[in-house]
């Protein structure tokens, strides 16, 4: 028989509460425990009027991003239609039934005034980070520093080849907001400082962005998310958006390093990274600092016909000489020069040459010089440093650190798998550090809610 039909009556009265239908369980109960955002508004006090109508609160505006970065909803429009929808994610937003969900364009109106001008994202950030420090995840002994290409909002269509490319010829009282902060950039050490070397396509959409063909397929327009992470438990303890090119990349690991050192007052023992940060420079930094670098070096002494290399040459520092197999000394210079043409120079790579008479007469000289008269080594700027590196690759904490170096790449995969974050959808060098800030913040919390999980509550019947 069939039943009778049900008609929705509207209640007079009713009670109902949000807490009671969000699972213990859920991501949110969990990360909501290490929100915390108690400073937002003093921090934002100054960037707000004494006048006019009240704002949108800007904890509720932190709040919805921050379900947005840690679920993967990666549209702002989606975003308020899921908080309107879901009781989950208007319990974290502290939204009650009634309660209207902002508007999309809410967001774009703050990222662009006030939260840039006040550096909202990066506080937001270093206090996940105290956090997680207080939590005891971050020892900052062993760091480890890493890279990756996140795809930019730009196309090949829409861009110019580099013969034809003029910025100054931009006005920027004309130009969009992605241009403009183009130009801002243009002396950073990150973007247009960082190389001198033109890229082969521009965005006229997105400028800042690299054209880059790393992957080894169709090339595209990026930027580089650079990650500084704790290895204890994969804390990412500092994050900087670059140019997608090597030199602004190796350059974001010193200003990660000395960033984390004046907020935090961490200072690692040890810094591990790939071959890309093996360069003399960057480990005569480190060196300098007394951090051990577990990176290995790039050293293109070595020879692959067979005979000696540099590296079967013993180094004397006290006498400034290379001793050979057979025990002949290469000298950098033989006697004082009174024109001071002929002397030492300041490039930073020195020549030590072997006489010729003994090179000559040496039985070994077809294992070592086999096409020249005499032995000649290149000692390369920081060479000690670099020393110092070879040295380390040696020993068994080397080998330790280069299995830590994967959970920098696991963290890699997590931003684009997990949280959808493989193509950008803000423009500009702004644009791209909002959205890496917010990523890296979202997966500290997220490891923060996977250690420290929310108690399970009995709930009654």
């Amino acid at each position: 028989m069939l039943g009778p039909k049900q008609e929705a009556q509207g209640a007079m009265f009713y009670g109902f509460s949000i807490d009671d239908h969000v699972p213990d369980d859920h991501l949110l109960r969990s990360i909501d425990r290490f929100v915390d955002l108690s400073g937002i508004r003093q921090h934002l006090a100054p960037f707000y009027s004494n006048t006019g109508r009240p704002s949108i609160d800007p904890e509720l505006l932190i709040r919805m991003l921050l379900v947005g970065y840690c679920l993967g909803i990666r549209s702002e429009r989606r975003l308020c239609e899921e908080v309107h929808l879901n009781l989950a994610y208007r319990w974290f937003c502290r939204l009650d039934l009634t309660d209207r969900v902002p508007d999309h364009s809410t967001f774009s109106k703050n990222r662009h005034g006030r939260f840039r001008d006040s550096d909202l994202l990066r506080h937001l950030f270093e206090t996940t980070v105290a956090r997680c420090m207080a939590e005891g995840l971050v020892s900052g002994q062993r760091f480890a520093a890493d890279a990756s290409l996140i795809e930019a909002d730009a196309n090949k269509q829409n861009s110019t080849p580099k013969e034809d490319w003029d910025h100054s010829a931009i006005d920027p009282e004309d130009a969009p907001r992605a241009v403009t902060e183009y130009l801002d950039v243009l002396d950073d050490a990150a973007f247009g400082a960082a190389s001198e070397v033109e890229p082969k396509f521009t965005s006229h959409s997105d400028p800042a962005s690299q054209w880059t063909a790393a992957r080894k397929g169709p090339a595209f327009f990026a930027y580089s998310t650079n990650y500084l992470i704790d290895t204890d438990h994969a804390v990412i303890v500092d994050v900087e958006a670059t140019r997608s090119i090597r030199q602004a990349e190796v350059g974001s690991v010193r200003t990660m390093l000395d960033r984390v050192k004046d907020k935090f007052d961490l200072a690692p023992e040890r810094i591990i990274a790939d071959t890309a940060y093996g360069s003399g420079p960057m480990l005569g930094w480190l060196v300098d600092r007394k951090i051990a670098p577990h990176i290995p070096v790039i050293d293109k002494a070595g020879r692959a016909d067979g005979t000696w290399s540099r590296e079967d040459f013993a180094w004397d520092p006290e006498g400034d000489q290379y001793i050979c197999p057979e025990g002949a000394a290469l000298k950098q210079f033989r006697r004082n020069y009174s024109d001071p043409n002929r002397g030492p120079t300041n490039t930073g790579r020195t020549k030590y040459r072997g006489l010729k008479l003994i090179c000559q007469a040496c039985p070994s000289k077809a294992k070592c010089c086999p096409n020249a008269d005499s032995r000649t080594i290149t000692r390369e700027e920081h060479e000690d440093a670099r020393q110092v590196a070879r040295d380390i690759a040696k020993t068994k904490q080397y080998e330790n650190s280069m299995k830590l170096r994967k959970k920098v790449e696991m963290l890699f995969a997590h931003l684009k798998r997990i949280l959808g974050l493989g193509r950008l959808r803000l423009r500009g060098p702004c644009g791209a550090n909002d959205e890496f800030l917010l990523a890296a913040t979202a997966q500290n919390l997220r490891k923060l809610a996977k250690i420290f999980p929310a108690p399970q509550q009995t709930r009654k019947a």
